[in-house]
């Protein structure tokens, strides 16, 4: 027997009457119309501002996804896009104001409630919590075009560069789950919306992101290109602030990445130098528009460059000496144990290379689902393993590699 699906409006009845509260107190106290939650419980509404999502969560002591509802998987299905996909897809490409329909009655939100939104949303992104993403992200991006809407002058271009970054993650993230496609017609919008901004540096993480596109799509000298190029014209000078310094050193680091898939060691030493020079003038890491910088992410792009150039046994003596790596978000720490493992696994050592997959997925398990390296590289020691029962084996079970 199959049960429908709770609405946003069930779990906020639900919530709401297990903590005693009346619609009215609900709403007083989370500073929201009352007329909202009474639609949304009656299912006469089946969505809300992310802004007032995130409202009703704090005063029902919940995460913001629990009233949303995380999807199960972003895995496809065999009849097309999961549901998590289709929601982004719509969300970077919405019918309803193609056809011009009216938009949402519901009043759009301060600029003050959609940053914070977009700061929760990178926040959940760079821990790897992936069906929290899907079922947020597309009512930020819903959120940030009606504030584009509704805004004038200052506050639109405020509205338009929370707009620029949201779309930023929606692109990564569909390029992350092999949609390429989708992902580079979110970061069109990007631009777009960076152009129309009051953040003179949201085109040049635009164009970061979209070297990040162009590598998953192999296109690696036009990865290549349009990050160094944009390097050439922003290079920083004497006076140039850390956040200058920083947004330099990231695409100096997408324009190497390129260049080690295409075998060419010697201008990523280079690169990789000047980036780690980058990183010592700043001195500590930083976090800017989602994506670090500093010292210890120079150290650990340094291990992958290794790894990915077949110099296992320096990459892991590498690896020891990189600093302060919890610092790093944890996708990036995961992403850095699993380079260990490829070395490991490289030099012949199993049982090395499986202990540094189970530290990447206690750092970032949800993530690790989903990370093809992570993958392959679990199927490949699960190959090698004689052992029925092994640790890599439960690891791969909890990957759904047997499914």
């Amino acid at each position: 027997m199959q049960f429908p699906e709770e609405s946003i409006g069930d779990r906020v009845a639900r919530l709401r009457l297990r903590r005693k509260l009346t619609q009215e107190q609900l709403a007083e106290r989370a500073h929201v119309c009352v007329d909202v939650v009474r639609k949304l419980e009656q299912n006469r509404r089946h969505a809300a501002r992310l802004s007032t999502l995130n409202a009703l969560a704090r005063v029902l002591d919940v995460e913001t996804s629990v009233l949303v509802g995380q999807p199960t998987t972003f895995e496809a299905r065999e009849d097309g896009d999961a549901p998590s996909v289709l929601a982004l897809r719509q969300a970077v490409s919405p019918v309803a104001e193609l056809l011009g329909e009216d938009p949402d009655p519901e009043e759009a939100p301060t600029i003050g409630a959609l940053r914070a939104s977009l700061r929760s949303t990178e926040h959940i992104r760079r821990e790897g919590r992936m069906g929290e993403i899907g079922a947020l992200l597309p009512q930020l991006i819903a959120d940030a075009r009606a504030a584009t809407r509704a805004c004038t002058d200052a506050d639109r271009a405020a509205a338009y560069a929370v707009l620029a970054e949201a779309y930023q993650v929606a692109a990564t993230t569909l390029t992350a789950l092999g949609r390429e496609d989708a992902g580079f017609t979110a970061w069109e919008r990007s631009l777009e919306a960076a152009r129309r901004s009051d953040d003179p540096n949201l085109e040049t993480v635009g164009v970061s992101t979209l070297a990040w596109i162009f590598t998953k799509q192999g296109r690696l000298e036009d990865a290549e290109r349009v990050a160094l190029t944009t390097a050439e014209r922003i290079e920083p000078g004497f006076r140039s602030q850390p956040v200058e310094l920083s947004l330099w050193g990231i695409l100096l680091l997408r324009a190497a990445t390129a260049l080690v898939r295409r075998g060419k060691s010697d201008t990523v030493e280079d690169l990789l130098n000047q980036a780690s020079a980058a990183a010592a003038r700043i001195g500590r890491d930083r976090l800017d528009y989602a994506t670090p910088f500093g010292p210890t992410n120079a150290g650990v792009a340094k291990v992958n460059f290794l790894v990915e150039l077949g110099q296992c046994a320096q990459a892991l003596r590498t690896a020891r000496t990189v600093p302060d790596l919890q610092r790093l978000p944890p996708t990036w720490r995961a992403r850095f144990h699993v380079d260990r493992a490829l070395a490991y696994a490289d030099l012949g050592k199993e049982d090395h290379a499986t202990r540094a997959l189970l530290t990447a997925e206690a750092t970032a398990p949800e993530w690790m689902r989903y990370h093809g390296t992570a993958r392959r590289i679990v199927t490949e020691l699960r190959g090698r393993e004689r052992r029925r029962n092994s640790p890599v084996g439960e690891l791969a079970g909890r990957l759904g590699l047997d499914e």
